[in-house]
């Protein structure tokens, strides 16, 4: 299939090849930025021109390495998010439920009960509660979207209300305050000067390199975000493998609650506000077609590395989170213009194209979640 990196095969399907740059529909050789390397080429162009920016604007404090390790820690949380994000997204989907299920899975792992089973057994207890809590909600989400038919938005967006509001009455809307203090050490504590949740997140990122690029199960989530149809017609389980996913994006939400319990010692309803959308943006900033069908994790961290360091930089520029927010809209609004000409220059198709530019995937219709009638 010309200018797309989904595949329509089975398990012996080759994987979506990361070096070849395709044909244009008109004949032409597309521009290197619409190749492969060319997204990421410019997104780490993006990133060394913010550090530059940052470095002019407030050199002694920018370049401190406690603002380095400032700033990979607070994209520590945002990236381990973003990672099952990016699956969702390749496959099709949309998960705006991200920040409500890392508060409730941090509330019910701080619980009294949940804290004293951990102070008689081992503190891994509270992080095994918050991974099942997760992975509990996205498999809710994945059963309603893939087999109750639902719309993602709509599935996701009724289970960021219900998630906040549960987390809300298990805490009574209180601050739960993390008590173990092995659980604290290890999270909190760093190895060789590396901050113990960066290599967390950097375990995860490369685990979900290996899984979207070496495995069936990712060959899989570019089939069915790229054309579920014929996904469907390969022998694919589009609705199992839809599941599959939430329940991964689930599972990325429990061990982002793990490392805000330790980074904030406490575990509240009101974590995780906003967190979708930053994580939503990182993903499309790292060139994630909203469609589906196109994605890499490496530009997903470089997303969320250039968020957080733009973050960064406002802050100590003492700019207001006013203007941070504006600031952020007006790339977000770029990031898909650019998705948009690069789609082109990729020769994807103009349903494809259409489909970007009106918020409908083409294809993606015949996606479970997707508003398509059963």
């Amino acid at each position: 299939m010309t200018g797309s990196t989904a595949t329509t095969g089975g398990a012996g399907a080759p994987a979506p090849s990361e070096d070849r740059t395709p044909e244009r529909t008109d004949g032409k050789r597309p521009g290197f930025m619409a190749g492969s390397a060319g997204p990421l080429v410019g997104l780490v162009v993006a990133l060394a021109l913010l550090c530059i920016v940052g470095a002019v604007t407030a050199p002694e404090r920018f370049v401190d390495i406690d603002n380095v390790l400032t700033i990979l820690r607070l994209a520590a949380v945002i990236g381990v998010v973003s990672v099952g994000m990016t699956f969702v997204i390749i496959g099709g989907g949309i998960d705006l439920s991200v920040g409500a299920l890392v508060a409730l899975s941090s509330v019910w792992a701080t619980t009294l009960a949940t804290q004293q089973m951990a102070e008689d057994t081992h503190w891994i207890v509270m992080v095994f509660t918050a991974i099942a809590v997760g992975a509990g909600a996205g498999l809710v989400n994945g059963i309603v979207i893939a087999y109750g038919r639902l719309v993602a938005f709509i599935a996701t967006l009724a289970m960021l209300a219900a998630a906040r509001g549960l987390a809300e009455i298990i805490a009574n809307r209180r601050t739960q305050i993390v008590q173990n203090e092995g659980f604290l050490d290890f999270f909190g504590g760093d190895v060789l000067g590396v901050p113990s949740l960066v290599i967390i997140w950097a375990l995860v990122s490369a685990g979900g390199w290996v899984l979207l690029n070496r495995t069936t199960f990712g060959r899989h989530t570019f089939a069915v975000g790229g054309n579920a149809e014929a996904a469907r017609l390969a022998g694919i389980r589009v609705q199992w493998h839809t599941l599959k996913l939430y329940v991964l994006s689930g599972i990325t939400c429990g061990i982002a609650a793990v490392m805000l319990m330790a980074r904030t010692t406490t575990g509240s309803s009101t974590h995780g506000t906003l967190l979708e959308l930053e994580v939503i943006a990182a993903v499309v900033i790292g060139g994630t077609l909203l469609t589906g069908g196109r994605g890499t994790i490496v530009g997903t961290v470089l997303g969320v590395l250039i968020f957080t360091t733009l973050e960064n930089v406002f802050t100590l520029n003492n700019l207001s989170s006013s203007v941070q927010a504006v600031a952020q809209g007006v790339i977000i609004v770029l990031a898909v213009l650019l998705q948009m000409r690069l789609a082109e220059g990729r020769g994807g198709g103009s349903g494809r194209l259409s489909g970007l530019r009106s918020g409908r995937g083409g294809p993606a219709g015949d996606r479970p979640g997707s508003g398509s009638t059963p």
